[in-house]
């Protein structure tokens, strides 16, 4: 079964001023360096656009459930988590996820999504495209993975049948 992951409002705030800060800083400094033998614009240019495109090669677009997995789609390579491996599945308020810190990821980009803590779960990895939809697998290794499917209650009833 596909389940969607849109973005939330800070996540496509986030993602529409960062693609017009990029958009302005490129443009900009092509119009101000007119050198033609000043390289700094291009390593400029390939330096956001290897940001930009890195953050939307790794973001999750979704979450589909097989007999066997879980498979969250990302548009570079996708993550798989076998279903024997999940331990628990549980829904996350909003209130818990306050506080979480980034240890290392993206932070609003095109989603949430890399290393996160906070004092309520932990060490946890977000695969995440907002804050109020949260649900909780934890896995028999001790893993802790954040998902937001826009149908949590469907997806978790899903994964415990």
């Amino acid at each position: 079964m596909i389940y969607k992951a849109s973005l939330d409002k800070t996540a496509l705030v986030v993602t529409i001023g960062v693609s017009i800060l990029f958009a302005v800083i490129i443009g900009g400094q092509y119009s101000i360096i007119k050198d033609a033998e000043n390289a700094t614009p291009i390593y400029t240019t390939v330096g956001l656009l290897l940001i930009y495109t890195l953050a939307f090669a790794f973001s999750p677009t979704g979450y589909i459930i097989t007999a066997d997995e879980i498979m969250i789609r990302r548009p570079l390579t996708n993550v798989r988590i076998k279903r024997v491996d999940i331990e628990r599945v549980e829904l996350v308020e909003e209130q818990t996820m306050n506080g979480a810190l980034r240890t290392f990821g993206v932070g609003g980009l095109f989603g949430y999504y890399g290393g996160f803590a906070n004092t309520s779960i932990g060490r946890m990895t977000w695969y995440a495209t907002r804050k109020d939809t949260a649900v909780l697998l934890r896995t028999v290794n001790d893993k802790k993975i954040i998902l937001t499917p826009n149908e949590r209650q469907q997806f978790v009833n899903h994964l415990n049948s």
